[in-house]
């Protein structure tokens, strides 16, 4: 700050300005850069999730297909075991009246007496057996095999049965008695096993025919040793004429060509469903990449209108900076040239105090010289006495006022310097005195002894004083109530020094406050911001406060 008597100015500081664009800047691009980004990671989640529902849906077609295929297959083939063991149930009954009384019974009558009672160990021997009780049992079937082939009814069997089973796909036939014992087979190796624990005889014999298909890489056939085969394997319970059961058959016939057409139908439905299931996953590769390139463009569409919305609304809040500036600096130029226009004033108040200063108190000094020497050489007898006096009082009258003007227009300079706050105020307050609206509503003052110097523009804290106190008193005025009057005090607080200006109507104990949205208490404003004080509104009084830069009392520092 520069101190007295240097002979700069202070210009107009104007206040900090609100960066609109700035900030609009930096947070709408922050705020959409959250939004594209929080919509760029939804949109991508949705086609995530749509990829991964098409997944799913492939995974479940597939799984579907699978599923299908092999129900296919074993209701294929559990049909092509309920029709062939329906056709041995056929055969079966062919058999027994074609052969049976004739043949196979004689045979199971005369099987009886074969004992079977050697070849079935107990269960806790057999548990604990081995290979020696595998070969005694070996041993004892065989011996069974050759007293059933011994039997005289069994020689006559064999022929009649392959005559009637030839040209068939019956592969082989079994006969066994109610007790298990195998009486007949196709396969003459066969005959004397005992079939007592087979799951399919025991069906039998309890009157539910039982099949299923086997494969056997090497069986013994009517015709030979055939290779590589599936068979149906069924055995079929033997009805007596009265009821009951006789016997049972047991017959395997040859499905493999079958089978194989059964197979290569599941193959042809599992190369369909493969097919399908291509076709399924272009499909779903197609629209993924239909939904990807949907999404591009709503990202793209949305970030579009996002940047249009942004340049947009930044074009009308640099609009709207625009016109804020342009009033901003349009107050500026206003408060510069109220400035201009006050030192301009101030100059030529203090020229015309000049001039009545010189004007006047020349003649005033002339007068009153001229009164001293009367008063000095003249007679009372030949002079009024009362003529030097009135003389005298009237130029010092004339004198006091001139000093007052001269004292108020001095105090309006634009330079900084120290400043008596007190000298000030006092210029200020007797200034005014001379304005008739003033005579009305006169002024209190209550200065405090002892202030310390300010810092400050004696020219704007004249502007200052003269506007608050002329709002005041247009505001006392307005109460309709003579007897008003404005209290004008200074103090010290620490390191400032304040102003108070209060306006009270005593007659009725009315206050008079300062008026609310006065342009002068604005314009006050930026006179004391510019020399670094502030002005405040405070219920019914309006504070100066400026800081203190001097120790002592101002009137103990030089001019």
């Amino acid at each position: 700050m520069p101190g007295p008597g240097s002979g700069a100015r202070l210009v107009y500081v104007p206040a900090r300005r609100f960066r609109l664009t700035r900030y609009f800047t930096l947070t709408s691009l922050a705020a959409f850069a959250v939004l594209g980004a929080a919509l760029f990671f939804l949109q991508r989640g949705e086609v995530k999730y749509f990829a991964g529902a098409q997944s799913e849906q492939v995974e479940f077609v597939a799984k579907l297909q699978a599923e299908l295929q092999q129900e296919q297959r074993d209701t294929a083939r559990a049909s092509l075991v309920a029709v062939h063991e329906a056709g041995h149930i056929a055969l079966t009954r062919v058999f027994a009246n074609a052969l049976w009384s004739s043949h196979f019974a004689p045979l199971v009558a005369q099987a009886k007496t074969v004992p079977l009672e050697a070849c079935r160990p107990p269960a806790e021997v057999r548990a604990g057996g081995g290979a020696s009780l595998e070969t005694a049992r070996q041993a004892c079937i065989a011996r069974v095999r050759s007293q059933v082939g011994a039997l005289p009814a069994f020689a006559g069997v064999d022929a009649p049965v392959r005559a009637l089973m030839a040209g068939t796909k019956v592969f082989k036939i079994k006969v066994y008695d109610l007790r298990g014992l195998t009486v007949y087979s196709s396969e003459l190796a066969q005959v004397g096993e005992d079939k007592a624990d087979n799951a399919g005889w025991l069906s039998a014999v309890a009157g539910k025919p039982a099949s299923e298909l086997v494969h056997r890489n090497q069986f013994s056939a009517f015709e030979g040793t055939v290779h590589d085969r599936d068979l149906i394997q069924s055995y079929i319970p033997v009805l007596a004429p009265g009821g009951g059961i006789e016997g049972v058959f047991e017959i395997y016939s040859d499905v493999t060509p079958l089978l194989r057409q059964l197979d290569a139908a599941v193959v042809r439905t599992a190369a369909t469903g493969a097919r399908n299931e291509a076709r399924l996953q272009e499909g779903s590769a197609a629209r993924q990449r239909e939904v990807e390139s949907d999404s591009a463009r709503f990202l793209a569409t949305i970030f579009g209108l996002l940047v249009l919305t942004y340049v947009a609304l930044l074009f009308f809040v640099r609009r709207g900076q625009t016109i804020i500036d342009q009033e901003e600096r349009a107050r500026e130029q206003a408060a510069v040239r109220e400035q201009e226009w006050h030192r301009d004033k101030m100059a030529t108040l203090g020229a015309m105090s000049a001039n009545i200063s010189h004007e006047v108190g020349n003649p005033l000094a002339i007068i009153s010289g001229l009164a001293e020497e009367i008063g000095r050489w003249r007679t009372p007898a030949e002079i009024n006495p009362e003529f030097p006096r009135m003389i005298l009082e009237q130029t010092s009258r004339i004198s006091n006022m001139t000093r007052r003007i001269n004292d108020f227009a001095s105090a309006g300079r634009d330079t900084p310097e120290l400043l008596d706050i007190n000298q000030l105020v006092q210029a200020v307050c007797d200034f005014l005195a001379f304005d008739r609206r003033f005579h009305g509503t006169p002024v209190d003052l209550r200065l405090a002894a002892g202030l310390p110097a300010c810092q400050g523009i004696p020219d704007h804290l004249t502007e200052v004083l003269m506007g608050l106190l002329q709002a005041f008193e247009q505001t006392c005025e307005g109460c309709g109530v003579k007897g008003g009057q404005l209290v004008v005090e200074t103090s010290q607080m620490g390191d400032r020094v304040t102003v108070r200006i209060t306006g009270d109507c005593p007659a009725d104990a009315k206050t008079c406050l300062f008026p609310v949205g006065d342009p002068r208490l604005e314009s006050a404003r930026l006179r004391m911001e510019a020399m670094g004080g502030w002005v405040d509104a405070k219920g019914p009084a309006v504070e100066i406060q400026l800081c203190a830069v001097a120790a002592g009392p101002a009137a103990d520092w030089p001019a």
